[in-house]
């Protein structure tokens, strides 16, 4: 049985929700060109830049938070907990979380925008309950994730809440899968939507939201180190300090992504 699973009880994701009172596209629009105008490399009209320089690495950026907390001592698991219970509980947290952070910029993460579900030079595909492959936009990408996570916690056979219910010998896997896709949402986030989040002073919520979910994820080893390489940079700065060191592979994949940043992949 899992006590409570919702940080916020009766919390219903949302997934187009506007960016912040007040602000209108044209508004935050207008902040990411001072952005952008901020930011050096200019192309010289002869070669292609041969990376575009990442924004949310700058260190004045990264530094930002919303809290100095330990979330290496909150992500394990406390005495007398049963492990199942503790997933399920922080499952479910970031799920909410995850959607509300996606939905600050929901409105900018159009068909237009994204027409793949890239996070640099990934492109992922969505797979039905039959397994077979299917090409998407990222805001169609991110709903299907979304939709199928929030029929997942909200199903007692799988996420049970009432007392003496056992949860189903596939529930580890499933917890497993549910990571993947939420982190393929908060890479795309950063990928794609950083200028955004920063033009709504987002950024530091981003930061402490991405750091919390890899420490959880690498303390119960949810998702495939692989599956996580390609934001190994930005995983290095913000979780070093937090983690105290490189702990579970925290370094694994910084010698294989920069091989791969001169072609595309497909997941």
């Amino acid at each position: 049985m899992v006590g409570d699973h919702c940080s916020l009880p009766g919390e219903r994701p949302v997934l187009a929700q506007s960016p912040k009172p007040g602000l209108s596209c044209k508004m935050v629009l207008q902040a990411v060109g001072k952005v952008l105008r901020k930011s050096k490399g200019k192309p010289n009209g002869k070669k292609p830049a041969p990376e575009e320089k990442k924004l949310y690495l700058e260190p004045e950026y990264t530094k930002s938070r919303i809290t100095d907390f330990e979330f290496k001592e909150l992500v394990m698991l406390p005495r007398e907990i049963d492990l199942n219970e503790w997933l399920a509980s922080n499952t479910t947290t970031f799920f909410h979380h995850i959607n509300l952070q996606y939905s600050t910029i929901s409105e900018f993460c159009t068909g237009e925008s994204c027409q793949t579900m890239a996070v640099c030079n990934t492109q992922y595909y969505w797979y039905d309950e039959r397994g077979k492959k299917i090409k998407c936009t990222a805001p169609q990408y991110v709903d299907f994730v979304m939709s199928s996570v929030q029929k997942l916690v909200t199903d007692e056979d799988v996420f049970p809440t009432k007392y003496g219910k056992e949860f189903p010998n596939s529930f580890e896997s499933l917890v497993k899968k549910i990571c993947k896709y939420l982190f393929h949402v908060l890479a795309h986030i950063y990928s794609s939507h950083f200028k955004e989040t920063l033009a709504l002073e987002l950024h530091g919520h981003l930061n402490t939201l991405y750091t919390h979910f890899i420490l959880f994820i690498r303390e119960f080893n949810l998702v495939d180190p692989k599956e996580t390489t390609i934001m190994d940079d930005l995983t290095e700065v913000l979780c070093s300090s937090s983690s105290g060191s490189s702990s579970n592979g925290s370094g694994n994949g910084s010698s294989n992504s920069a091989g791969a940043q001169n072609h595309v992949k497909e997941r």
